[in-house]
């Protein structure tokens, strides 16, 4: 199964609005006699960098999917694929006949209720005027806080729909949110990454102000990515953070992006899933990204890449960045829309790595010091038993070398998280930082052993 970043440009916005459905408009009501009856109304780690992932057996390369801005990178899910099965059509007019009729109930049993109300209001009333006047508004909404519709008035004026352009002219559009009061954005490195080296940025508020941007840092890696306002406005009111370890499945979640170029789209679902290995790459078999990813049901398109994944309190705990799509292939340039398999960057991985950027410029990267094979059938994630680039592929003094791991020994698990491929591990490490104590499991000449091993770090993408 292939999942691909959203990003790729937006394509030109239709000429004219969808044609909504025709629906029976409503005629102008008019007051009935006392004794009539009520009118009748109608209704109304590994190697770096490592080559790109290989699509398991059991992963059949299927769709694109794209959910971002600058540029098509393309995530792989480790499992099946899924195809969407055509809807069958529906017996001619019935559907609609149907709907027509229950609307038609509706108005009449609004219309009598009506009738009856100002047939009693005319009776009891002294005066000699039999009409009864309705009010000009239904008065103010008052939408709680907790609501999606309060969630979304507080977070959307402190997210951006970013277009990136490189030195010629290409691009595209994709998302970013507030991340503090000095005017930095973080969002995804896809969306970003066409702008820089001379490109150009810019980021517009919904209000409709526009600032140009720059890039302060990016991690191909983890496709996070910072740029910060030039000239950026005071008051800047930066989105909460939440806690993604806490995160689970069944908790609702929140999606503001820009698909398909429209921005301060809000979408809803829910946490279908949590520690999915995803692997992306930038659609050219090379520099690929790894991730333990929230998995939601929200709807992401392209455009959507580097947009927050809220809560249902509004706290970010995920930066939106692939879909599995029904496109065909790993890096194809087509752009396909959602089927409910959207995938974010758990926040307090991408906090890290964001923080890690604003203060030097570059990522930091746990790792263990050995390089792994991408391949599948291995069980786990093998040792590689020849280096990259005529390395060794245990890396003398590094950290799987003081714990005894040796070219094909096998991990099978890292702490409690089992690992069924080279991606997996990554991802997994990654979520991690240099430093961090993990117990690694892994099989040699049949037997199944435990060390435990201190990450080291790795400074860079190259």
């Amino acid at each position: 199964m292939s999942t691909e970043n959203e990003g790729a440009a937006v394509p030109p916005a239709p000429s004219a609005p969808p044609v909504p459905v025709d629906a029976p408009a409503a005629p102008e009501a008019h007051p009935a006699p006392p004794t009539a009856p009520p009118a009748h109304q109608a209704p109304p780690e590994a190697s770096w960098p490592p080559p790109a992932p290989a699509t398991p057996s059991y992963a059949q390369q299927g769709p694109d999917a794209s959910a971002g801005g600058g540029g098509s990178d393309a995530p792989t899910v480790w499992g099946a694929a899924y195809q969407q099965p055509a809807p069958a059509p529906a017996p001619a007019g019935r559907k609609r006949g149907g709907l027509l009729a229950a609307v038609l109930v509706a108005a009449l049993l609004a219309g009598g209720i009506g009738g009856g109300i100002g047939y009693t209001l005319a009776k009891d009333d002294d005066s000699s005027s039999t009409t009864v006047s309705a009010a000009d508004t239904g008065g103010d909404i008052k939408r709680d806080a907790g609501t999606v519709a309060g969630v979304a008035q507080r977070a959307l004026p402190s997210t951006v729909t970013i277009e990136a352009e490189s030195s010629s002219g290409e691009g595209g559009t994709g998302t970013g949110f507030v991340f503090d009061t000095e005017g930095h954005i973080v969002t995804n490195n896809h969306v970003v990454a066409e702008a820089v080296d001379g490109g150009k940025l810019a980021a517009t508020f919904p209000d409709g102000k526009k600032y140009d941007a720059e890039v302060v840092g990016h991690a191909q890696g983890y496709d996070v990515a910072v740029i910060k306002l030039k000239n950026a406005p005071s008051g800047l009111k930066p989105l909460t953070l939440g806690d993604s370890d806490k995160v689970a499945v069944g908790d609702s979640t929140i999606a503001i992006g820009a698909p398909f170029g429209l921005s301060n789209t809000v979408t809803t679902g829910i946490i279908s899933a949590k520690n999915r290995p995803v692997a992306s790459s930038d659609g050219t078999g090379s520099n690929a990204s790894y991730m333990s990813a929230l998995q939601t049901d929200a709807s992401i398109n392209p455009g959507n890449s580097g947009g927050p994944l809220l809560d249902a309190k509004g706290n970010v705990i995920g930066i939106n960045s692939a879909i599995q799509s029904t496109g065909n292939g790993l890096g194809g340039s087509g752009q396909s829309g959602s089927i409910g398999l959207g995938f974010a960057i758990p926040i307090n991985q991408a906090k890290y790595v964001a923080q890690q950027l604003i203060k030097t410029g570059e990522p930091v990267y746990a790792k263990i010091g050995a390089s792994v094979s991408l391949e599948e059938g291995t069980g786990g994630a093998k040792i590689s038993e020849d280096g990259a680039g005529n390395s060794e592929p245990v890396e003398p003094g590094g950290p799987a070398d003081k714990a005894g791991l040796k070219p094909g020994d096998v991990i099978t698990k890292l702490n409690d998280r089992v690992i069924d491929s080279g991606p997996t591990l990554i991802g997994e490490i990654w979520t991690h930082k240099p430093g961090d104590k993990v117990k690694i499991t892994y099989e040699r000449g049949g037997d199944t052993r435990t060390v435990e091993v201190t990450l080291g770090s790795r400074v860079g993408d190259n």
